[in-house]
């Protein structure tokens, strides 16, 4: 299945949206991309990983992912779907308030009738505004968004988490690996911790997140990196040692393999980027 809307947010839209229905279409390996999920499940059944909880997701029902959110979709065999995924960068969010209420609300939206009618009818009018490009189109479309966003926060119940025996064994190492990054980590260490064989640790892992677990600790210092680059002024040595690599040149090794691009021009790219949103905040709220 070919990601339309994220490669129109990799071109540089700050929102997109799309549907798409499938079958027997799961993802194998959790990702996370540097903006803003809502899935919403139109027909079928699916179940999401998100970090390191289980959730399942019926018709109507929506799922938000942060930016940096560890994430993957996968459904039983041979039981069609059909969703609509929208897309949007921290720059389209209306306030300070809503955008801090996005980051702690990562997980299912469980919107009572009347506002799924409502959510699932500015999806489809964000659908039909997708290859408009004027500036009008795009306030329309930006204020969708964020009449979505109210709406979803505000009107919608959220859901716990669901899991299961084993799940809930590997739910365990993943979380203890988002708390314990920054310090040593080994697949012997991990197994020690939770009374388990490397081998069943090794196993088991892969079964559940699809990676190893030197993969899986690997992007989670990247990512963790990725924030520290955005979020602070912390030069590569310090970060390195902050996300729990011994030696620079690891860490520039690493990083480079999992995003593509060294840590320096990482920052460089994101510093302006960054910079561009920061203008474009302050002249937003200079007065009228």
């Amino acid at each position: 299945m070919i990601d339309q809307a994220g490669i129109q947010m990799a071109q540089g839209s700050s929102i997109a949206c799309e549907r798409i229905g499938g079958v027997n279409d799961n993802m194998f390996k959790s990702h996370y991309h540097n903006y803003y999920e809502i899935y919403y499940l139109e027909e079928g059944e699916r179940y999401h990983m998100l970090q390191d909880n289980l959730y399942p997701l019926s018709p109507g029902q929506l799922i938000l992912f942060s930016p940096y959110i560890m994430h993957r979709s996968y459904g039983e065999e041979n039981i069609p779907f059909k969703r609509i995924v929208l897309y949007f960068q921290r720059e389209e969010i209306a306030s300070q308030e809503l955008l801090e209420l996005l980051d702690q609300g990562n997980g299912v939206y469980r919107p009572e009738l009347r506002v799924q009618v409502l959510l699932h009818r500015i999806l489809e009018t964000l659908l039909e505004q997708t290859d408009i490009s004027s500036g009008l189109q795009q306030g329309y479309r930006h204020t969708l968004l964020n009449l979505l966003l109210y709406t979803m926060i505000f009107q919608t119940q959220k859901l716990a988490m669901n899991t299961g025996g084993q799940q809930s064994r590997m739910s365990q190492v993943i979380s203890y690996i988002h708390n314990h990054y920054q310090e040593e980590l080994c697949l012997e260490q991990l197994a020690r911790k939770f009374y388990i064989s490397p081998y069943y640790l090794c196993r088991e892992f892969k079964h559940y997140t699809n990676s190893t677990v030197i993969q899986y600790i690997n992007i989670t210092r990247i990512m963790n990196a990725q924030r520290k680059f955005m979020e602070t002024d912390k030069n590569i040595t310090q970060i390195s040692k902050e996300t729990g690599f011994s030696n620079i040149t690891h860490f520039n090794r690493v990083f480079k393999m999992v995003t593509g691009m060294t840590p320096s021009s990482y920052r460089k790219t994101h510093r302006n980027v960054m910079g561009e949103i920061r203008y474009s905040s302050h002249h937003d709220e200079s007065p009228r």
